[in-house]
Order: C-alpha cells, then structure tokens, then sequence
C-alpha cells in the first residue's frame, strides 16, 4: 500500500449528507432566525460555496452576525435534524469495502470531520455494515483540536509511528486540504459528491489528487 494511514472527512466524502439533512436544517435555521431577510438564505450550490470559504462557524458568526443566543438555537436546530433517526445518510457505492479492505491490510482509517463524533459513530453503527474507523477526530469545543488545525494528523503520527509520506487527508473541502498542508501530508479531493466551479477548480490546482470517483481512491491508495 502506498499510504498506511487515510484521514477521511465525512460528509459528502464518505456519506451523502449534506443535501439530504445539513442543508435541510440550514433552511429551518435561515427560516427561523433570518425570517425577515430571506434573499440571505443560500441555494444548496451556496451552502456549499459557504462551508468551503469561509466555514460554517465564520458565516454564522461573522457574516450573519449571529448572536450567542442565536447560536444556541442553531446548534440545537441542526441537532435535531442529525439526530433524526429518519434521516439516516447513505455512504457512497465504494466507499465502506476501501475501509474493510484498506484495515484488512493493516491500514488505519481516522475519519476526520466537522461533524460530532457521536453523529458519526451512529452513522457507522447503522449504516456501515459492521465496519468502523480506527479513530474518530469530530468537531470539538476547542477549535484547536480540529481541522484545519493539525492536531489529528499530530495524533495518529504519534499513536501509530507514522511518518507524514505515510498518511493521505481525504476531503471536499477546504479545512481538511489545510490541515494536510499545515502538515506536510498528501492531500486527495473528493470530488464524487458535488462538481461546484471554484470549489473544483481550487482542489484541481492545489490538491495532490482530485478524485472524480469513489474508484480512483482506491487506484491511488494501493498504488506502487
């Protein structure tokens, strides 16, 4: 195998998320906490666009200037959509048999996400057919502890003796490509998912790989 350790993002990487329940609670919040300013609200292409610059956190924060008493109320909103056990995502074709067959081999498989740890742990437990990642990095209080901030790369080099040739970040967006240049590892796009312009442009410019498919992962990690 080429790489021993895949730090894998999760949503609209390994499962189909966004469109399905992040951007749906979206609405509700921009419906709720912005009812009197709609042409704020962003299309699902403009949610996208969002999350990758500036970030969730900083559009919420900076640019809709949401207050803490705001933001409460849009944690507890997105909540109640990951939560719902109706709304379970699906994981991409492909996706779940390079975990068993890259862990099979000897590989470490962290995912790596902005979402919490305990969504993700359900998403495996219920749709993953009995695979699971090594370790979880979800988002975390201290933002020093989550990507783009190098601290998960720090982790498994650390815990698994790893050296930075030995790892690949693969992700849709741009934190997770940061985080892999903060750390000097290589750095695969997702681009299965959604093939926005200047989201596929910046990854076709900057990213050691941009992956069209499901299928090319797996032709880089056990490449020679």
């Amino acid at each position: 195998m080429k790489y021993r350790c895949i730090l894998l993002d999760h949503d609209d990487t390994s499962v189909n998320s966004t469109a399905t329940i992040h951007y749906p609670a979206y609405c509700e919040i921009m419906n709720t906490l912005r009812s009197d300013e709609p042409e704020l609200k962003q299309d699902l292409e403009g949610w996208f666009l969002k999350n990758f610059d500036p970030g969730v956190g900083d559009y919420y924060q900076k640019e809709l200037q949401f207050s803490l008493e705001e933001q409460k109320q849009e944690y507890a909103m997105w909540r109640s959509y990951t939560e719902n056990k109706e709304l379970l995502p699906e994981f991409y074709e492909g996706v779940l048999e390079i975990i068993r067959e890259f862990q099979q081999k000897g590989g470490i498989v962290a995912v790596c996400s902005h979402s919490e740890a305990d969504i993700i742990e359900n998403h495996y437990r219920k749709k993953g057919n009995g695979i699971f990642p090594d370790l979880i990095f979800g988002w975390n209080d201290d933002h020093s502890k989550m990507k783009p901030e190098v601290y998960p790369v720090e982790v498994v080099q650390q815990r698994y003796n790893l050296n930075p040739e030995q790892i690949l970040v693969v992700d849709d967006l741009k934190p997770g490509y940061m985080m892999a240049r903060l750390a000097g590892v290589d750095f695969a796009a997702a681009g299965w998912a959604h093939n926005i312009e200047p989201i596929a442009k910046f990854m076709r410019q900057h990213a050691d790989y941009y992956l069209e498919t499901v299928a090319e992962l797996r032709e880089i990690i056990w490449e020679n």
